[in-house]
């Protein structure tokens, strides 16, 4: 469900209108195929993860031009009134095919497919790809975040970061389904059922007199989450001790909360960790978790990591909510199929760059699966309509570099179709899970990746080959356009 119940149908550039206006104009509305995908891996990842289907949802069901909109583009002095009459009935009545949110995927895979009149299908472009593009990096950042922590509990901490509301609730939402375990964005917790986390800031230990005071009311109001965050004064001399001896007055009230510990929040954090961590063994207090935030992301939690850090649960803020090293995920648009007579006639766009060159036709994509290990061997992107013999040997390559190719022995691998109907003729038929659901989808689907293919620098490349029905096709095309 949405946040608002805000009208996005403006939320386009303004030339999809343009040209929307310039097909009416020349009676053009044919059925039309679009691809939406992405052409290289952010952050020099191995994959992404698909987000954002639920809000597309969200949006393609409520477009419609209302009377403020029509009058504002009325005022506009560009539009003509007989195409205004005709954006105010409008309303969606295509088919969209997408993969589902919380899917591995990889570059020139469609991860939604439109297939309407192309008038539809020009205005609704830019919102896709907005909203696609942002929570799949979002998601895909947060993936290798909780790769870099070995299992260990990563909480998304970024709202106060995040470039305005909605990128911050649902960038949140993103990174819970890339695996963190929760938010400290109350609002996105509301929205998508997300667990709510946080402790408190030092400004709640500067209110006070003094620091063990400030430790104490805390202890108090919550006593089943005591989490103490001990670096505003003097974290080995002041911070530790202090929430040491708190903890020892609970323990000796019969109060121990169910789950308590340290917050580190600046200094070197492994330094520090591994002196408190010796300080809290030695008070017998070895359940006390030690949560570390400060500017971290991957590579910082994996460094940490190899030094030993006595760190078992991170906050991750700036460097997550805006992949502050990667803040944009690249995905385009592109016409791939034009109906004449009832059948779709292949489009195809040139570029001096091979990777810009599009896939054509109607498309669907499989994903093949080790049949012993269930781990992923490929994706074959191949053109609707087109079956496989699994007990038959498929040679797989790579499309643009051919000389890097496999064969898999039949028998030893099963496909998978992983482009799922959404809208059939503007009507809803797919319903999203809900967040936390998706998150272990999102697990599943990351367990089905090599450990090659997942590490943080120069991860294995998992083949995404093209059909040879397809890879025919586009020869042709290529051929004939020379």
């Amino acid at each position: 469900m949405s946040i608002t119940a805000q009208n996005l149908t403006l939320l386009t550039d303004f030339y999809e209108i343009t040209m929307m206006q310039g097909y009416y104009k020349n009676d053009m509305n044919t059925r039309v195929v679009f691809d939406m995908f992405y052409r290289k891996n952010p952050s020099g990842n191995g994959y992404a993860i698909c987000c954002g289907l639920e809000e597309v949802i969200d949006y393609i069901k409520n477009l419609h031009f209302d009377y403020d909109d029509i009058s504002y583009l009325r005022g506009l002095n560009v539009f003509d009134e007989d195409f205004l009459d005709y954006l105010a009935g409008f309303h969606f009545t295509g088919d969209v095919y997408a993969i589902p949110e919380g899917t591995v995927v990889f570059p020139r895979e469609p991860l939604v497919k439109i297939i309407a009149p192309i008038m539809e299908a020009q205005l609704v472009e830019t919102a896709i790809l907005n909203i696609v593009n942002h929570q799949s990096l979002i998601a895909t950042k947060a993936a290798r975040v909780c790769y870099a922590a070995k299992g260990d509990g990563v909480m998304e901490f970024g709202l106060r970061r995040a470039q305005g509301p909605d990128a911050g609730t649902y960038g949140a939402r993103a990174a819970v389904i890339g695996g963190c375990i929760g938010t400290s964005n109350v609002l996105c917790a509301k929205q998508f059922g997300v667990p709510a986390l946080g402790t408190h800031a030092h400004s709640w230990i500067m209110s006070f007199d003094d620091e063990l005071t400030a430790f104490r009311r805390y202890a108090e109001l919550y006593p089943n989450n005591t989490t103490l965050l001990v670096d505003t004064y003097d974290t080995l001399r002041s911070g530790v001790p202090n929430a040491i001896k708190v903890f020892e007055e609970l323990r000796k009230a019969g109060k121990m909360p169910k789950m308590y510990g340290i917050r580190l929040d600046s200094g070197d954090l492994a330094y520090l960790s591994k002196k408190a961590r010796k300080m809290l063994d030695a008070a017998g207090f070895e359940k006390a978790v030690i949560c570390a935030s400060s500017d971290l992301d991957e590579y910082l939690i994996d460094s940490l990591k190899n030094q030993g850090a006595a760190i078992t649960s991170w906050g991750v803020g700036t460097n997550l909510i805006t992949s502050a090293d990667n803040p944009a995920f690249g995905g385009v648009y592109k016409l791939a199929a034009v109906e004449k007579d009832g059948e779709f006639i292949p489009k195809i766009k040139l570029s001096e760059n091979s990777e810009k060159i599009t896939n054509p036709g109607n498309k669907t994509i499989y994903r093949i699966y080790d049949k012993e290990t269930g781990k992923m061997r490929a994706d074959l992107v191949c053109l609707v309509g087109e079956t496989f013999d699994c007990s038959k040997d498929m040679l797989i390559y790579d499309p643009y570099e051919t000389w890097k190719k496999t064969t898999l022995i039949g028998g030893t691998y099963e496909m998978k179709e992983i482009q799922v109907p959404v809208f059939k003729n503007g009507q809803c038929i797919y319903e999203s899970p809900s967040a936390m659901e998706i998150r272990e989808i999102a697990k599943r689907e990351l367990d089905t990746l090599w450990d090659e293919s997942r590490r943080l620098v120069n991860p294995q490349k998992v083949y995404v080959d093209l059909s040879d029905k397809l890879y025919d096709l586009k020869k042709t095309l290529l051929d004939h356009a020379r």
